[in-house]
């Protein structure tokens, strides 16, 4: 599984119904949209300013989260952005490699 940082905005009618439903029936919209693709919620929370909403989920593919951006954002209602999250052992992995590479005008 992937974890991702999700950071939302509600838009139009999409803060019209965060207000009528709250925070809440929200949450369970989005572990059930999660579940749907066999994921899971870690952690959600609401803020303001520049970011409704931000939390961190698992998805078991890229496909999963792609998916799940484009019906989403396709909504309207929401603005959501994904960030795919490594954890250090990754990062471990990332930099023992060596890849070949040239920059441009050298």
């Amino acid at each position: 599984m992937t974890k991702y940082l999700f950071q939302a905005n509600y838009v139009g009618q999409g803060i019209k119904g965060l207000m009528q439903e709250g925070g809440s029936k929200r949450r369970e919209a989005v572990v059930q949209a999660l579940e749907s693709l066999g994921g899971s919620l870690d952690c959600m929370y609401y803020a303001f300013g520049d970011t409704d909403v931000l939390g961190v989920f698992d998805l078991p593919d890229q496909a999963s989260a792609a998916a799940l951006s484009l019906m989403i954002n396709a909504s309207g209602a929401v603005d959501l952005r994904l960030t795919p999250l490594m954890t250090p052992e990754d990062l471990d992995a990332a930099t023992a490699k060596t890849p070949s590479y040239r920059p441009p005008g050298q």
